[in-house]
């Protein structure tokens, strides 16, 4: 089992969503909830391509944080 960060962005649109330790693996929605689905399944469709294309299963190496900040 392998855990990866996934980043959304709120967009004009809706949202998109993004794997940075899964190089073009992206997804988009109107929704978060819904980009949220689009994203766990092009997660699973790409690890599916990568095994059956005997490519190793990148692991994850990308950490976030939040930081808050005061205006003055």
């Amino acid at each position: 089992m392998v855990k990866y960060l996934v980043v959304f962005e709120k967009t004009e649109t809706g949202y998109s969503a993004y794997v940075p330790d899964l190089p073009g693996c992206i997804a988009t929605g109107k929704t978060k909830s819904m980009t949220e689905k689009h994203i766990i399944e092009a997660i699973q469709f790409h690890l599916e391509g990568l095994k059956e294309d005997k490519i190793k299963i990148p692991m994850s190496k990308t950490e976030a944080d939040t930081f808050v900040f005061a205006l003055k």
